[in-house]
């Protein structure tokens, strides 16, 4: 989960906009190339951002939560969304190519260890990289936890979150025919890969835009269309996601493995009224991890661009410096 909602409001305790001073296509194999850029310090501390979606993308906004005279920051975009290649692809997709991936990405740009930075299913996909490989992780800082359980998606797209918006709810379940709501991650899975351009944009905005409007403690409704595209391939890989589990062999997939990466220190920071992500799996994941942190920020939601989740995870950071 997590899409682009918020970053235009302005926050001004995020330091300046960082130019990359590396820009790169990865070929990854299977079809895929990813898109990877690093900015900050090149010989700083490594730092891996890890984007939310699954689809969602990196953006110039994520570079600002970093001091660039301390961190060596690498972002990049998940296989078939942003700017890798191909496009809204689900093709050798799974959340264990995103794994691979990262280990590529590691590799070829030469580092050792990275600190994990990733919110929502970053957090999710960030986690999944540290129980597969410990050893190349420093320390995680995570927003917004999403553990890829069938609760989490059962409250958000089985009514759980619904019961607070219910008129965007209704937007969201009314796209849908009566006698498929009992499954909608499986209804829209047949509109978003029914192999017509014009349906799977369509159906991708509603999808995007559910989720969109809930994003932000602020929300006022819906936050305008989503671009085609963007929405399109957000919402198909998403979906792909969600539809597979994860990808994961079990439900609670994570918390049974976290014993691999107890040793790893963790500081999580939540939004106390995130409606797309609730603090219970933030809870979960936190309790009996002794050197994991939990700080819950009052009046916010979901966003990274939260001024609340914004500020402490630049604390977070400049603290990680010392």
């Amino acid at each position: 989960m997590d899409q682009r909602s918020g970053q235009k409001r302005a926050v001004e305790f995020l330091y300046p906009p960082i130019d990359p001073f590396d820009q790169r296509v990865l070929d990854v194999g299977d079809g895929h190339r990813i898109y990877v850029e690093q900015c900050g310090n090149p010989q700083g501390v490594p730092v891996l951002v890890v984007h939310g979606g699954p689809g969602g993308g990196c953006s110039p906004a994520m570079r600002r939560y970093f001091d660039p005279s301390v961190y060596r920051v690498v972002l990049f975009d998940q296989r078939g969304c942003g700017r890798s290649r191909p496009h809204a692809s689900v093709d050798q997709n799974t959340t264990w190519h995103l794994v691979a991936d990262i280990e590529v990405i590691r590799r070829t740009l030469g580092i050792e260890k990275f600190i994990c930075f990733g919110g929502s299913w970053g957090a999710t996909l960030a986690l999944i990289y540290a129980i597969k490989y410990p050893e190349r992780v420093a320390q995680l800082v995570l927003r917004g936890v999403f553990l890829m359980t069938q609760d989490e998606l059962t409250w958000f797209y089985g009514g759980g979150a619904g019961n607070f918006f219910p008129e965007l709810w209704s937007r969201f379940v009314n796209a849908i025919p009566l006698d498929e709501r009992d499954d909608l991650v499986k209804a829209y899975h047949r509109r978003l890969f029914s192999g017509n351009l014009m349906d799977e944009t369509r159906f991708g905005r509603i999808w995007a835009n559910w989720e969109n409007a809930l994003a932000s403690v602020h929300t006022e409704g819906p936050m305008g269309e989503s671009p085609a595209d963007y929405a399109r391939a957000f919402s198909r890989l998403e979906n792909h996601y969600f539809y597979n589990a994860g990808f994961l062999e079990e439900d609670g997939w994570i918390l049974r493995e976290r014993h691999r990466i107890r040793h790893i220190p963790c500081v999580i920071v939540q939004g106390r009224f995130d409606m797309i992500c609730p603090p219970v799996s933030a809870h979960k994941l936190a309790r009996g991890w002794d050197v994991c942190e939990l700080q819950m920020v009052p009046m916010a939601g979901h966003a990274l661009s939260e001024p609340g989740i914004s500020a402490e995870l630049v604390r977070v950071m400049d603290r990680l410096r010392a």
